[in-house]
């Protein structure tokens, strides 16, 4: 076990090193989306007939415009309205963070329902994000979003190995064990070659760096704190962690021995994003 273990993270890591690794690419619609808003010069309309193409996506987006998350009385039931309603930046960030389901998905089973189960507990996350950073913090809380979703986006490249090695598809324990341990690298150079803004690159790498210290709250201490939520009550090795010790909480501002849930009424919010 322990040599299979080691011998893929050789592997994997020698391909990071030579360049050779295969990295998933953001969705079309993420990378048009992305370009567009970015164009000083796009309006409202302009970016509202780019995500109509995709209904799903835009009908989303409309409901998250609709959501207690805005605070707003008024109804919308278009999208431009909606993006009125969001800005065009939010609205680019939601959009890509939204399209990312794309990537999760596999042709093996066993792969797909990893990959699946990854992105429920990564939507989790990022949904703790947003509301941590609009109640707690002056980060912005769509950037805060993403942050949350892109946290263990490493694995994916590590799951489509494990596609291509039965010995490691059969082998739930040691597939975890190696996701564990090089997810935060290879998050690192996803988000990099994806461009996204510098500050978020650091989140894949730093947000189990329980020790770390930052002048400032920043994305990795949201996402520390919302992962150790996510696990709260639960058997994972996370939830043993002593708090007490962990900056993250003192920089978001949350006392470390109570549960994010105790403090923060997240009932409705926290499945508006990706419910």
């Amino acid at each position: 076990m322990a040599s299979l273990i080691e011998t893929v993270a050789n592997d994997l890591i020698q391909q990071i090193k030579d360049d050779t690794l295969v990295l998933p690419s953001l969705p079309e619609v993420c990378l048009r989306v992305r370009d567009v808003a970015e164009d000083p010069n796009t309006d409202i309309p302009q970016l509202a007939k780019l995500i109509s193409q995709d209904a799903g996506l835009s009908a989303r987006i409309v409901k998250v415009a609709n959501s207690s998350l805005m605070r707003t009385a008024s109804e919308v039931s278009d999208l431009a309205t909606a993006i009125g309603r969001l800005g065009i930046t939010v609205t680019s960030n939601l959009a890509m963070g939204l399209a990312m389901e794309q990537m999760f998905q596999a042709t093996s089973d066993v792969v797909d329902k990893r990959m699946r189960m990854i992105w429920q507990q990564s939507s989790l996350v990022a949904s703790v994000c947003h509301v941590l950073a609009e109640r707690y913090t002056r980060l912005q809380a769509d950037q805060a979003m993403l942050g949350g979703l892109i946290h263990k986006i490493g694995a994916l490249p590590v799951l489509a190995y494990a596609e291509e090695n039965n010995a490691l598809l059969n082998d739930a324990f040691v597939l975890d064990k190696i996701i564990t341990k090089l997810h935060p690298i290879i998050g690192h150079h996803i988000v990099k070659a994806w461009q996204f803004p510098k500050a978020l690159q650091n989140v894949p790498s730093q947000y189990l760096k329980f020790a770390r210290t930052v002048d400032t709250v920043d994305y990795a201490d949201l996402v520390t704190v919302a992962v150790l939520h996510s696990h709260a009550n639960s058997e994972h090795p996370l939830a043993k962690l002593d708090r007490s010790n962990i900056g993250a909480f003192t920089r978001v501002g949350i006392p470390p021995e109570m549960a994010v849930s105790e403090i923060i009424d997240m009932d409705e919010e926290i499945e508006e994003l990706f419910g």
